[in-house]
């Protein structure tokens, strides 16, 4: 049954970083080609994320070359004064430094795997566009996508807020090749309530998510087929 079309393909090359929109991407088993691939961790050895240090959100990355398996492409950073650095290179460690006031250790993935842990919870994170025009309204202000840090956002023939919450163990297949099964909902925490625009937070955000939705929105899916995916692409439920 055909419920939608891709609107958006969103993937982060930085964790805790602004991803980039493309056009077309490879589905690779762990997720979009090169999702939360490069990260830093500190002394504990975890994740620095938006949680510990919420500038990161104004720092944009993007692959700067085609995509393949044996080698990521150069990842271009935007950063909030407007500057494009290269990562890896002495200007951007130094800018890093500045960021992250503290040790931090660089982390690359390679692209044919990148654990679980990196991306944290599942493969790929979806919502529909019914969905964020609901919370939208809910919220009552001007709501910026990108607090989501969602993958993929489904434009809905059926346009019912949270439609993509009755798929839970059902597959979708996108475009010919590419098929993901929905597991579950996205619990939420107080990343969203950074404003990717400026790092300020607005915690009323998640008090209204916690509020009317159970602290639920958005649903994470796990990679059955890899592929290739296009914006535009039909999306179909599968029986």
């Amino acid at each position: 049954m055909l419920v939608g079309h891709i609107q958006e393909i969103t993937r982060h090359p930085v964790k805790s970083f602004t991803g980039e929109q493309v056009q077309k991407t490879k589905v690779m088993d762990y997720g979009l080609y090169g999702d939360r691939s490069h990260a830093f961790k500190g002394k504990n050895g975890k994740f620095l994320t938006i949680t510990q240090v919420p500038e990161m959100v104004r720092y944009q990355a993007a692959f700067s070359g085609e995509e393949a398996l044996d080698q990521y492409p150069e990842i271009q950073v935007k950063t909030p004064s407007g500057n494009v650095l290269t990562w890896g290179e002495g200007a951007f460690q130094e800018e890093m430094e500045r960021l992250l006031k503290q040790e931090a250790e660089p982390v690359v993935y390679h692209p044919a795997h990148i654990p679980l842990g990196a991306i944290e919870e599942e493969n790929i994170l979806l919502v529909s566009d019914a969905s964020i025009g609901e919370l939208t309204k809910l919220w009552g202000k001007e709501l910026d996508g990108r607090r989501f840090r969602q993958n993929l956002i489904i434009s809905l023939v059926n346009k019912t807020p949270f439609l993509e919450e009755q798929w839970f163990g059902k597959r979708i297949l996108i475009g010919n090749e590419v098929e993901l099964e929905i597991k579950r909902h996205c619990e939420r925490c107080m990343i969203i309530t950074v404003d990717p625009s400026d790092s300020h937070r607005d915690p009323s955000l998640l008090k209204t998510v916690v509020k009317e939705r159970e602290n639920h929105f958005g649903v994470y899916a796990s990679v059955m087929q890899t592929g290739e995916i296009r914006v535009g692409d039909q999306v179909f439920l599968k029986d």
